[in-house]
């Protein structure tokens, strides 16, 4: 079993940053695990923000957030972050850490993750 645990939201102005970080336990990671940011607002779909490799620490990337943020791991602390920088109003959704038991191409699909964190509230005002 894994337990995720997300820490890190708040409330900032528009351009701010903040740094999300999710700790991992229960199961070491293999190297087919993927580890994500998805985040939801009431009425829509969980929407994919990033994505990383855990192996090789490949990175992937919504267009909305490209270039903006960042997710990288730590693997000696089986923790995966989330470096939020230019925020905007439109980044306000709870963030949800994600992690995947196999490999799986399709890394932008909620549907592919086994394991999920609590999430976490970030807000951004104009």
């Amino acid at each position: 079993q894994v337990q995720l645990v997300e820490s890190g939201g708040g409330l900032v102005q528009a351009g701010g940053s903040l740094r999300l970080s999710c700790a991992a336990s229960g199961r070491s990671f293999s190297t087919r695990t993927t580890m994500a940011w998805f985040r939801q607002v009431p009425g829509k779909e969980r929407e994919f923000v990033a994505a990383i490799r855990w192996s090789a620490g490949s990175t992937y990337y919504a267009d909305s957030v490209k270039y903006r943020f960042i997710i990288s791991r730590d693997s000696a602390k089986n923790t995966v972050y989330l470096q939020m920088n230019g925020l905007k109003p439109e980044d306000t959704a709870v963030y949800y850490c994600a992690a995947s038991r196999f490999y799986y191409s399709s890394y932008y699909a909620s549907s592919q993750y086994d394991y999920w964190g609590q999430g976490t509230q970030v807000t951004v005002s104009s």
